[in-house]
Formats: structure tokens, C-alpha cells, sequence
């Protein structure tokens, strides 16, 4: 096992193995507005490591499932209430003394830590394909914590000032401290793709499909690919 290695081909070479699985994951997806290289814009990535505290006031561009989860994160300022039984059922207002209506209470929604404005290009509902059955959930619990979602939007620039976009045919300015990029991931195959004549390389996970990522299809791929070798 070795840790904080990034692996090259010379090291390969160094120490030849039978079999080379990439399992590297995936990268934040880039995207092209005018302005993207202002001190404003962070990655998630760089967020829910701790690497950049973001400020009270944030637009985060990109409604799938990161970008929710993203939202959370600073809407709570980390805290995971679900970890916390107490605290989950006074945020759903769940009478565990079944003395009320339906065991329905009053909501305890402690106040949102920031000013969050979660934004997507498509139009529709945020949020719709991040799951049947809990998506509501999810979107219901960002509206509670003062989350502001806009959907159909068009960005034009990012300047000092915040994110100019496009919503609802009005330009509007987002005058926000950071603008935190969720726009998707990408396949990380750096190392795949200096090494795909080999026979022996075998890709899996997020490094084969960044695409609608799956960890239940990763695992598979996975204990597949060990019982073939």
C-alpha cells in the first residue's frame, strides 16, 4: 500500500505487475462563462474539503446531485442533522411523544448559515432526476433552509462584483462573495490513457463512465473484474 503516491509509468516500470486497474474517479467538469478565473470561483472540491471556507453569500452553478449536496453542506454549516436524531426530528417536525395530530410539531429549522443561490441552465425543477423517491426530500429540505433555486438560467459573466446571468429574460447580478462550480465531473484517465495498448490495463468506476456516476455499478465492475482475473 503506498499513500500520497501519484503513479506514473516509470514507476510501473520500477515495480511490473500482471495486472493495472484504473480506478482513478473522476475531476470537476470545466465550463467556459467570461470571468471563470476570478478569485471568486472555487470548485466543490476545494469547498467540502475544508481547502476554502466559502462567505455568507454564494451562487453554486450546477443543480445535480453535487450541487444539492453542496448546498446542504453550507447551508448547515457541516453539520449532518440525519446523524442526529433529535435534531432530524425537530427539522421535520416529528412528535416522537405522539401527543399532536398525526404526530405532526411545529418545525424546528435552525437558520441557514448563508445565503445560497443554487442555480442550473435547464429549465424545470431542480433537483427532478436526483431520485424517485427522495428528491422531494431533498429539494423540500434546501427551500426550509432559505435556499434560493433558478432554473433556466444564462450566465454571461463573472466579474468582482458577483455572477451576471439571465433569469426569467432579466439580467440580474448576484452580488455574492464565492461562485462555486458543480457543473458535473469528468473521467480522470491521465494514466489510462498513456497506458491503453496494454492488455493488461483494465478501467473501472468513474474513470470508465463519469456519465450519471453509479457506486453501485462501480462495486460492480469491480468484484467483476476480480473474479475474471
Amino acid at each position: 500500500v503506498f499513500l500520497k503516491t501519484k503513479m506514473s509509468i516509470e514507476e510501473l516500470q520500477k515495480n511490473p505487475v500482471d495486472e493495472i486497474i484504473i480506478s482513478t474517479g473522476t475531476l470537476p467538469r470545466k465550463i467556459s462563462i467570461p470571468g471563470i478565473e476570478n478569485q471568486k470561483v472555487v470548485s466543490y472540491t476545494d469547498v467540502l474539503s475544508g481547502k476554502i471556507i466559502p462567505g455568507k453569500r454564494v451562487a453554486i452553478i450546477g443543480a445535480g446531485g453535487i450541487g444539492f449536496d453542496t448546498a446542504r453542506f453550507l447551508a448547515k454549516g457541516g453539520n449532518k442533522a440525519s446523524e442526529n436524531l433529535q435534531e432530524f426530528l425537530d427539522f421535520w417536525g416529528v412528535d416522537q411523544n405522539l401527543e399532536t395530530a398525526g404526530s405532526l410539531a411545529v418545525k424546528k429549522i435552525p437558520p441557514a448559515e448563508r445565503k445560497i443561490y443554487l442555480l442550473q441552465r435547464k429549465s424545470g425543477k431542480l433537483g427532478a432526476h436526483l431520485g424517485k423517491t427522495t428528491a422531494w426530500i431533498h429539494r423540500q429540505e434546501l427551500l426550509e433552509l432559505g435556499v434560493e433555486m433558478m432554473s433556466n438560467v444564462k450566465y454571461i459573466k463573472i466579474d468582482d462584483v458577483g455572477l451576471h446571468l439571465e433569469f426569467q429574460r432579466k439580467e440580474k447580478i448576484l452580488e455574492v462573495d464565492h461562485i462555486i462550480i458543480c457543473a458535473g465531473q469528468e473521467s480522470e484517465r491521465n494514466l489510462a490513457e498513456k497506458l491503453n495498448r496494454k492488455s493488461n490495463v483494465h478501467v473501472i468506476g468513474g474513470a470508465l463512465k463519469a456519465i450519471e456516476l453509479d457506486a453501485k455499478q462501480a462495486i460492480l465492475e469491480g468484484t467483476l473484474l476480480a473474479l475474471k482475473i
